[in-house]
């Protein structure tokens, strides 16, 4: 039986962006994903444009369509009231995130009461307002602001206890330390899904700009792999192509049931590891 998959996607800002989306999501579609999700701007600088986003999937595919949700800064109050508007719009899949700290505050946060403090109380201030599906994220290599990844697991552990479905990962390139994580979490005593997210390599640079922000390690074979190709796209785009196929069968391999995909809002990549999977996918 194959694993099932979901798809992540984030608003676009542009027309050029909002095509290359489109095309991307159409095409997606036809595997019958699990569920897709949208990104959430710092701050809520995408809410109206992760709720139209969500809506027009919705609207054209018919696949259940999650919502990134952060609560850092936010009174429980708005968002209990945007809680409720996503709930009216049939988006009932939260993806609950603390999001990225202000420049103002400092983690671990003051006690507040208008506010959430951690994620698990927003977990859980979720479920009591409607009955939704609840996914959340997790880090194999540890979540930069944790002081240690034992520290991290049981913050992850406070996060299932209060009622999340699933836990999607942070990207990552060295399977064994996904398979390490889970074997931690377990004994933890964490019996939730914890999904891989993966993640296609467009641009070395970025990426590696990107992953040291988030603490994913970029492995010294990896920029390797890379080294030189600036000016070769087809060669680094084969290169990219093999890494995702291979990190998916291997997962695959050792019983990984879900694929979280962080599209990057494009198609190539994700369509050969999902035809890996032994998924077909249908060009339009």
């Amino acid at each position: 039986m194959k694993p099932t998959i979901s798809f992540e996607f984030f608003p676009p800002k542009t027309e050029k962006s909002t095509e290359m989306l489109w095309k991307t999501v159409a095409e997606l579609a036809t595997l019958d994903p699990k569920f897709m999700t949208v990104t959430y701007g710092a701050g809520g600088s995408t809410r109206d444009g992760t709720v139209n986003t969500i809506e027009q999937i919705m609207e054209q595919t018919n696949i259940p369509t999650g919502s990134h949700l952060t609560f850092i800064n936010t009174p429980k109050e708005e968002l209990h009231s945007y809680i409720d508007e996503l709930w009216n719009k049939n988006i009932h899949h939260i993806i609950a995130l603390r999001g990225d700290m202000p420049d103002n505050l400092q983690w671990p946060l003051d006690s507040d009461g208008d506010y959430f403090q951690y994620t698990s109380d927003f977990v859980e201030g979720l479920k009591k307002w409607h009955a939704f599906e609840i996914s959340v994220g997790c880090y194999p290599e540890k979540h930069p602001d944790a002081p240690s990844l034992e520290a991290d697991i049981q913050a992850l552990k406070l996060k299932c206890d209060a009622g999340a479905d699933r836990a999607l990962t942070q990207f990552f390139f060295e399977n064994d330390k996904y398979y390490s994580f889970v074997d931690k979490c377990r004994v933890a005593g964490i019996d939730t899904p914890i999904c891989p997210g993966l993640v296609p390599i467009h641009d070395f640079k970025s990426l590696v700009r990107f992953a040291k922000n988030c603490n994913a390690n970029i492995p010294d074979w990896l920029h390797e792999k890379f080294d030189g190709l600036e000016d070769k796209p087809e060669e680094a785009m084969k290169i990219a192509t093999d890494l995702l196929v291979e990190q998916t069968l291997d997962l695959a391999g050792n019983g990984v049931k879900h694929f979280h995909f962080y599209t990057l809002n494009k198609v190539n990549i994700i369509r050969e590891a999902c035809t890996a999977l032994g998924y077909k996918i249908k060009s339009n």
